[in-house]
């Protein structure tokens, strides 16, 4: 399979829309309720803990799938695995089966930049699980710690590829993360716990 390919299995895998199938069997359209997200933060919100938790390992999953395999069996160039982890975040953002809407990117970032550059994503996970711990707001948490991803790729080294893919996915977060920016700031932004 060439290095196309590759990337377009990616953004195939990161469009499957797990959080909003997990939603439809408790009988709700995530498009339709909360947030209308069709992502894990709203499946939280409408669905209750467990769903969430369930929705949040999957997405992370599907962003650390096809990377993982283009690491280890197809022999890549060094660029191609930092390319599938942005397809692969981009296909979550802009699913094809919602009319190119879709959740906002976090979890599964997450899963594709553990296999990419484990230590600075475990450094941001770790601020964002402080963060949510002391405010209790995921969006601030996700902000922030999409903020920290290149910094800490500058304190740990790491390439430049790797590096560059923090660099987008911070920029990423930020941009799907305006209107919450505007309601944390404004003292408006729901809380976990409250719907």
């Amino acid at each position: 399979m060439n290095a196309a390919l590759y990337i377009f299995a990616g953004f195939l895998a990161g469009s499957i829309p797990f959080s909003w199938l997990l939603g439809k069997l408790k009988g709700v359209d995530l498009r339709e309720h909360g947030s209308g997200n069709p992502g894990a933060t709203n499946l939280l919100r409408t669905s209750g803990t467990a769903m969430g938790v369930a929705g949040l390992l999957l997405d992370a999953a599907k962003g650390a799938a096809p990377v993982l395999a283009v690491t280890f069996y197809a022999s890549p160039a060094a660029w191609l695995p930092s390319a599938v982890a942005v397809a692969v975040v981009c296909g979550h953002v802009f699913m094809p089966w919602f009319g190119f809407k879709g959740g906002k990117g976090v979890a599964t970032a997450l899963g594709a930049l553990l296999v990419l550059s484990t230590y600075p994503v475990l450094c941001a996970l770790g601020l964002f699980i402080l963060l949510l711990a002391l405010f209790k707001m995921v969006s601030l948490g996700s902000v922030i710690a999409g903020i920290s991803l290149p910094f800490f790729g500058i304190l740990f080294h790491e390439l430049i590829y790797p590096e560059i893919v923090l660099g987008i996915i911070a920029f990423a977060i930020l941009v799907t993360h305006t209107a919450n920016i505007k309601r944390i700031l404004s003292g408006t932004e729901r809380k976990i716990g409250k719907k």
